[in-house]
């Protein structure tokens, strides 16, 4: 399809200033983003419905683009699918060149390189999102554009991203507080006889009834270990770990609480405490300018004190529209990021999930996972409710 010229120039919704800078370190003439997140975020927003939960079609899948241009804004483009020009006429898009009229992975890299091509001059390397964009499109960019040194971009763009904008912030508190709520409603349905399957898809009704998209249910009860949803059913005295993402507008609400199926005895009320207490160690250190591993290391340096260091762990994460997004404040092979950030200082707004776990040998897993806005004088607990034991009303 022929490029469609907007009439009207847009603003850009992002921090083109500071994506410039990230990409002048990184030495990067052009972005081109093609994962779900980077696409919506550098589109102020915008997520295509049709293809909101399964990209496959034919015998190749949606892919989105938006390519950027290091200081030339008025450069970029969207790629996209024809059903997409529905979204064009609403006023969607702020770039003033889109081409909506293929869908497929190469077709969607054909266009790029159609595009790159016409903006060429003095472009030397372009930046891609590698683990977000299949190969047989890659192919198609390294063999059309083989006289361009195609590089990773992640991390420049994760770092646009890591300082939340206030109505990113907004999102985020929707998405804590609801996914809360919906844990405290599901604990005080909890009773005996009840299925872990149940439980879950309880707390997936209560999430959704509250305008979140579910994610998952990790639910861990009695003193098992294992969080899958399965046919355990819950006995008089369990605890009940639930750990869920829910998500408003694309952003994660990721937090666990803890409850029982009836009274917690003193040894229960103690180790919640003790999980509690290294939670809110670890939140002292966090304002605008601290060292972020400091979050790490108090965490850490309590457990390791204690008599459960042997079952207990402690972690922390930047959230946003990815669950373990930047900051990234530790290593963590099985998750495939290192520490890169914990040297850097953090910054306002940027908001972090911290969670401590204990996988207590006799009583079972307890757990809190809380998120936490960066300010500048310290922080703030976005759905802060219910972080004690919830008692099943049963």
């Amino acid at each position: 399809m022929t490029s469609a010229m907007a009439e009207v120039h847009k603003p850009v919704p992002f921090d083109s200033d500071l994506l410039d800078k990230l990409m002048d370190d990184g030495g990067i003439d052009v972005i081109v983003a093609t994962s779900k997140h980077n696409v919506q975020y550098l589109l102020g927003g915008y997520r295509f419905f049709f293809y909101e939960n399964m990209e496959a079609i034919g015998t190749s899948r949606y892919l989105p683009a938006l390519i950027y241009r290091k200081g030339k804004p008025d450069q970029s483009a969207y790629v996209g699918c024809s059903m997409e020009n529905w979204e064009r006429d609403l006023g969607r898009f702020w770039p003033d060149t889109l081409e909506l009229g293929t869908v497929g992975s190469p077709a969607t890299a054909e266009q790029v390189v159609a595009h790159v091509n016409r903006i060429g001059n003095g472009i030397r390397r372009i930046g891609v999102e590698s683990a977000f964009l299949p190969a047989d499109a890659e192919q198609v960019l390294r063999r059309d554009l083989s006289n361009i040194e195609i590089v990773d971009a992640v991390v420049p763009l994760e770092r646009l991203r890591a300082r939340k904008t206030p109505q990113e912030i907004e999102y985020l508190r929707e998405a804590s507080e609801r996914v809360v709520e919906s844990m405290s409603t599901t604990f005080k349905a909890c009773k005996p006889g009840l299925s872990k399957h149940d439980v879950a898809e309880r707390l997936r009704r209560e999430e959704v009834n509250r305008g979140l998209v579910f994610d998952y249910c990790l639910i861990a009860a009695g003193d098992s270990f294992n969080r899958a949803p399965s046919e355990q059913r819950l006995a008089a005295g369990d605890i009940i770990s639930l750990d869920s993402g829910g998500n408003y507008k694309g952003y994660i609400g990721d937090l666990c609480r803890m409850g029982i199926v009836g009274e917690p005895d003193s040894e229960l009320i103690g180790l919640l405490d003790f999980v509690d207490d290294v939670q809110l160690a670890a939140r002292k250190p966090i304002r605008a300018g601290a060292r972020g591993g400091d979050i790490i290391a108090i965490g850490q340096k309590l457990v390791e004190a204690s008599p459960h260091r042997s079952y207990t762990h402690f972690m922390a994460h930047g959230m946003g529209l990815v669950s373990h997004e930047a900051p990234r404040l530790m290593t963590l092979p099985r998750l495939s990021y290192t520490g890169d950030d914990a040297e850097r200082p953090l910054e306002s707004g940027m908001v972090i999930s911290i969670e401590t776990t204990m996988n207590h040998p006799k009583r079972g897993l307890v757990k809190l996972e809380d998120t936490l806005l960066v300010t500048e004088r310290g922080c703030e607990g976005l759905g802060d409710a219910g972080r004690g034991w919830n008692i099943a009303s049963a």
